[in-house]
């Protein structure tokens, strides 16, 4: 499994993974957010971005009020810059977004481990089934994001993944060996 706490990789990667590295560098975004043990989660990370695409991060805060006022101090003078509180499936959530150095970022926390959050743990499983799928993956998933279809329910699709719910399908995969996901992905390709 990869760690995607090192962002080195943005820096040798595609041109936007390259202008992603920078606004983050430019904004010591994750040094300022460092007790919140951040990680940039989405689809900038896995190439498979479209133009609107956002600087998710994601975040670990057992304070979430303390989490608001702490962005606030530092980037709350931001174009767009928004709070949002809300309940994601009974777990307190506190959303942040602002316009900074070319990118809309987006800042998720939650009191769970980053790892443990949903969107790391879609990225991981995805970036295992883009790995399997290579470049024709990489370039349908992004086609059908460009269409407008959000990237859970684009991966469900490309690979035939059954289940109602495309959050929670990926979810029931992320056990599973390399071997048993990629005798999965044969199945599904199959039907």
């Amino acid at each position: 499994m990869r760690t995607w706490h090192d962002l080195s990789y943005l820096g040798r990667g595609t041109l936007r993974q390259k202008a992603a590295w920078e606004a983050i560098q430019k904004t010591h975004i994750m040094e300022i957010l460092s007790v919140y043990r951040p990680v940039l989660a989405g689809t900038i990370p896995l190439d498979i971005d479209v133009k609107q695409s956002d600087l998710d991060i994601i975040c670990e805060s057992h304070d979430l009020k303390q989490f608001e006022q702490a962005v606030r101090t530092v980037f709350g003078c931001l174009h767009g810059f928004e709070v949002t509180h809300l309940d994601i499936k009974s777990i307190p959530t506190c959303v942040i977004q602002f316009l900074t150095a070319d990118f809309w970022f987006e800042l998720f926390a939650q009191p769970v481990a980053v790892e443990k959050q949903n969107a790391y743990r879609h990225m991981d499983i995805e970036a295992r089934l883009l790995e399997i799928g290579g470049l024709n993956a990489y370039q349908h998933i992004r086609a059908l994001k460009q269409s407008g279809i959000k990237t859970e329910p684009a991966f469900a699709q490309y690979f035939h993944i059954p289940g109602d719910d495309p959050n929670e399908a990926l979810l029931q995969l992320e056990l599973l060996t390399e071997q048993e996901l990629r005798e999965r992905v044969q199945l599904w390709q199959k039907d």
